[in-house]
Parts: C-alpha cells; sequence; structure tokens
C-alpha cells in the first residue's frame, strides 16, 4: 500500500520533466510512497484521470553497495521485455540527470493486482487456487528464461559463459570482507561463514557444477516480486529487476525454491552455528531460534499447506514450459549455492549491524541466522558428495 512519503522528493521539478518528456502523464500528481522498495525508494503517482504510475529512484547519499540500487539496469531490462510473452510493467521514461530529483529515476506504469507476502499463501480459498497461482509464477519464470537476450537489444547486459565461476568469486570476496568487519563495541570481527573453506572447495570444482548455461535471468525471482492478476492465476507483472542479467537459469529456479529447503531448519536441532561464527557476546542477541524463524516459513512444513507443489513439480512444470531439463543433481548444486548465497547475505547484514549501519530486531534476527544456513549449507553439499561419491571432508580434514 502506498501512503505517506517518507523520503521527499521535488515534485515541481518533476512535474516540469514529465510534462517535456511524458506527456501522455496528466498533470498535477498526487504522489505516496510504497512501504517496499527501501532499496529504491518507490512512489505512486496519481494523474487527475486516476491514471497510476509507479517512480524508482536511486537513494540519495552515499551508496554502501555499487551491486544494488541499479534502478537504471531496471528501466532497461523492463524496456527491452515490452513486447515479449514475459508480464512486465509498462515502461515509460528513464531520467538520469540529477539536476532533477537529485538521483537517477525512472517511470513505468503500475501493475494492478495482487502481491502475494507470504509464499505458502495461507489466504488462498482452495488448495487448487495455491497450486495454480504456483504454477503461474514458474511458467513465467520459464518465459523469461526463454527470450534471446540478443534478440530484445540485450546482448551486452551480461556474460554468456561462467556465471557460477563469476559468482562464487564476488562471493568469496565479499565474504572476507564482511568476515573481517569488527563490532564497533566489542571489536569482535563477525566471522567466517561455517565451513566457509569446504564451501568454496566444492563450488569451485567444475566436474561438480550444472552444465553451463545462459539466459536472462532476474537476480531475486519469488512470490512476493510477481503481482498476480485479481481473478485469474496469471501473473500480471514482475517486479524488482536490479540484480538482474544474464546468467544460469537455475539460479532463478533455486531461489524461488528456497522457501521448500530452508524449513528443514525449523524441524532439526543440528544446525546450531559453528564455534567460528558464534563471537557475539551480546546477551540480548537474538537466540538460534529466533534466527532461524527470520528465514524460514513453516508453511512449507510437509503437509502444513493443502496445494503447495513439491520441488519436484515445480521443476517438473519449469522443465516443460521452458524446453529444457534440469538434472537431479544440477537443481540440488544450485539450491545448495543458493542457501550459500543466503548466508553470504545475512552476513552482510551481521556487518552492518556490527557497524550500527542497521540496528533493528528483524537485522539482528538475520544477522544471527547466518550460522544456521553455512551449516545448512554444508549439510546440502555433504549429502550431494554423497551421492556423487565424492569423498567429504569436515572442516579439521577428517573424511565423514
Amino acid at each position: 500500500m502506498a501512503g505517506e512519503v517518507r523520503h521527499p522528493i521535488d515534485t515541481a521539478a518533476l512535474e516540469r520533466y514529465i510534462a517535456q518528456n511524458v506527456p501522455e502523464i496528466k498533470l498535477p500528481l498526487d504522489i505516496k510512497q510504497f512501504g517496499f522498495g527501501q532499496s529504491n525508494p518507490t512512489y505512486q503517482l496519481t494523474s487527475p484521470d486516476n491514471q497510476r504510475y509507479v517512480l524508482r529512484k536511486k537513494p540519495a547519499g552515499k551508496l554502501l553497495s555499487q551491486a544494488a540500487h541499479k534502478v537504471e539496469r531496471e528501466h532497461r531490462v523492463i524496456a527491452a521485455l515490452q513486447n515479449t510473452p514475459v508480464p512486465v510493467p509498462r515502461a515509460y521514461v528513464l531520467c538520469t540527470d540529477p539536476a532533477v530529483l537529485g538521483t537517477p529515476f525512472y517511470i513505468m506504469s503500475f501493475v494492478d493486482g495482487r502481491i502475494i507476502h507470504d509464499p505458502s499463501m495461507p489466504s488462498e480459498p482452495a488448495p487448487s487456487a495455491r497450486e495454480a497461482l504456483w504454477r503461474a509464477a514458474v511458467q513465467s519464470l520459464a518465459a523469461l528464461h526463454a527470450v534471446d537476450p540478443d534478440s530484445v537489444g540485450l546482448a551486452n547486459f551480461g556474460k554468456k559463459q561462467g556465471f557460477y565461476a563469476r559468482q562464487l568469486a564476488t562471493w568469496s570476496h565479499i565474504c572476507d570482507v564482511q568476515a573481517r568487519t569488527v563490532d564497533v563495541e566489542t571489536k569482535a570481527p563477525v566471522g567466517p561463514i561455517p565451513h566457509m573453506p569446504e564451501l568454496v572447495a566444492f563450488f569451485a570444482d567444475e566436474s561438480l557444477r550444472p552444465r553451463d548455461r545462459a539466459t536472462l535471468v532476474h537476480g531475486d525471482y519469488k512470490i512476493d516480486n510477481v503481482v498476480f492478476a485479481r481473478d485469474e492465476p496469471r501473473v500480471a507483472g514482475i517486479l524488482d529487476w536490479e540484480m538482474s542479467t544474464i546468467g544460469h537459469p537455475l539460479s532463478d529456479l533455486a531461489n524461488l525454491l528456497n522457501p521448500f529447503f530452508l524449513v528443514s531448519l525449523s524441524q532439526s536441532p543440528t544446525f546450531a552455528p559453528s564455534s567460528s561464527s558464534k563471537n557475539n557476546t551480546d546477551k540480548d542477541a537474538p537466540t538460534q531460534s529466533e534466527a532461524i524463524a527470520a528465514i524460514t516459513n513453516p508453511g512449507f512444513l510437509p503437509g502444513a499447506t493443502p496445494g503447495l507443489p513439491t520441488p519436484s513439480t515445480i521443476v517438473s512444470w519449469y522443465a516443460a514450459a521452458a524446453g529444457w531439463d534440469p538434472r537431479p543433481d544440477e537443481v540440488a548444486w544450485a539450491c545448495a549455492f543458493s542457501v550459500f548465497r543466503l548466508a553470504a547475505i545475512c552476513q552482510g547484514i551481521a556487518a552492518r549491524v556490527a557497524t550500527r549501519q542497521a540496528s533493528s530486531a528483524d537485522a539482528r534476527r538475520h544477522a544471527a541466522a547466518v550460522g544456521p544456513l553455512g551449516e545448512f549449507a554444508w549439510e546440502l553439499v555433504r549429502k550431494e558428495k554423497e551421492r556423487r561419491g565424492v569423498a567429504a571432508t569436515t572442516s579439521g580434514g577428517a573424511k565423514l
């Protein structure tokens, strides 16, 4: 829902720009700000004829991450996908002149529909409705992966080989920096993700990786980044494209599958943080159960929510729509990497908590999830090694 504007913008400057560059948008505008879009402030613009539009802008001030806030990239991919089967908002204009609103922004159409924040969809009236919505989300993902980047002007949107190798190198560097971040009060470092050397070694082994593929990828494809039509099980629009690139399609599929795998954390006592990651002496730090609750959804426990598809059903839907069939070992590898990536993201939150750039209870719970996520990633890797007959080692080098 859009409400009070928390990050004010220069309405007069915006309206002058729109009058000169997008005359079909009627003025003056009523402006509200959405509660979501914390990475990039997001506003609802309503014209006198009650047409609604959305403005996304890069935040003001020094940016902590050069990888995020890429509104120019969002606009480029949305504009490129206008005449494809991929459901995206209409892209109206991109403004890179900081003299208008201080930072770059773009305007797109408002997609009327439902955003379902809980992917287990507890409010759906029937199991069949829940299943149909999940199937629609999978089919829209397959439609994205079927688009030829060259045919829509995105040939240089990313490299077409070695996606996972580049991801591993990037996250390894980021994790090293995050691990060495020191708490401003206790002076204790955030510490590494549990089993970091073993995880990196597994993911670095080219013989174990999925077959290299290159498609357009969303970068954060999940149920709450999809707008569903109000009256039918159809995706009306896909949002939040700032992480999009050319990459391996399994990265998107694994991200969509995350809730099905992560729920295992809530049922097992074996994913306690290792000593290498447990260096927070704060007596008020979240408990392990609180940290796990922040990253899991009990609606995904087996049998808890009738109508939710199984991961294997989702993969079969995807394969039928995408025209290629990921092998089970490839899906398992991608899901393990996705959990590792989530551990790295939570380690980043822990680094921001340590430097007091984040302090909310939710941030502290996600920061405390680094240990359980690292342990779970290692458990997935260990099981996959066993299935493949690859010798698995513990942190101390002993065979399991």
